[in-house]
């Protein structure tokens, strides 16, 4: 429960326009890739390896053979993933928080924030799930034999081709993967963080500012990774596949993975991923927190 000196300060947040929202939660989400991608590429090698690898040998491997700048490989599929999945992710729960403080006094429980957040991880995933498949083929690729690289120039090149020679409907090959492990990382991430943020501020009295998002969003990171992993490789496994392969459910991966390979792989990667998450979490819930503080001071 809040008091209601908490409860007023809730009802002075002016909303923000629907578009800013949805334009601020983009610009956010693509400056955290542009400093955590190499974390994407690292993550995604280790997931589509069916044997042990660790962080250090996929680096040096990668480094090796392709180069330092392989680390970036896929960069403009990552941000098209940002410009349509967390633009459309952050400006949906965004914006269905500011109808609540419009509509109601008092902040949302831990339900309806889960409600919001699984709401526009859903939306943002199906948006988002070209970019993905891109994303985890570009990033991939240069692990594969030559002759069996797609070598795509770049995300558009990668749209162009995977539907002229796969069909349209491959570019949301594991979209169902990828819209449920959307759910659990948005629940895990946006919820949590709003949660955690609530708790922190009130519990431990620690003022509104970057310390406190700092803090909230490095909770929300850790919690996310591990939910989330399960289906972040049963996601890259399926959206890595060829085209003759007819793509198989997320449960029968996920059964296949843990049953093939140990219960454990189903986490595999976890460290590269966190160290994806956990920083791409907070550079974008902080850079949106001080965007949408900087809208409301000087345009509102």
């Amino acid at each position: 429960m809040m008091s209601g000196k908490d409860e007023s300060k809730e009802k002075k947040i002016q909303p923000i326009p629907p578009m800013m929202n949805f334009i601020l939660g983009g610009i956010s989400g693509m400056a955290g890739t542009c400093v955590v991608h190499p974390m994407d590429v690292i993550k995604n090698r280790m997931q589509v390896h069916k044997g042990k690898a660790s962080i250090l040998d996929v680096i040096s491997t990668t480094y090796s053979k392709e180069g330092i700048l392989s680390f970036y490989n896929g960069l403009t599929a990552g941000l098209v993933r940002q410009a349509t999945y967390t633009t459309v992710r952050l400006g949906i729960y965004n914006q269905l928080q500011d109808l609540w403080r419009q509509t109601y006094t008092g902040r949302p429980n831990f339900v309806i924030l889960m409600f919001m957040a699984g709401t526009a991880g859903a939306a943002g995933a199906f948006v988002g799930t070209p970019a993905d498949v891109a994303l985890v083929r570009m990033t991939t690729d240069g692990r594969l034999p030559i002759d069996q690289r797609r070598n795509y120039k770049n995300v558009l090149d990668a749209f162009v081709r995977i539907a002229r020679e796969e069909g349209v409907f491959t570019l949301w090959r594991g979209s169902l993967a990828t819209i449920g492990r959307a759910v659990v990382v948005n629940v895990s991430q946006l919820a949590t963080y709003s949660q955690v943020k609530h708790l922190i501020s009130t519990r431990m009295n620690v003022k509104e500012g970057i310390g406190l998002h700092f803090g909230a969003s490095m909770v929300s990171g850790l919690l996310t990774t591990f939910n989330s992993l399960p289906f972040d490789i049963t996601k890259t496994r399926i959206q890595s596949m060829k085209s003759t392969e007819k793509p198989p459910g997320i449960i029968a991966v996920m059964m296949s993975i843990a049953k093939n390979e140990g219960i454990r792989s189903l986490w595999k990667g976890f460290w590269p991923t966190y160290c994806r998450i956990g920083p791409h979490t907070v550079l974008t819930l902080v850079i949106n927190e001080q965007l949408m503080n900087f809208y409301r001071t000087y345009f509102q």
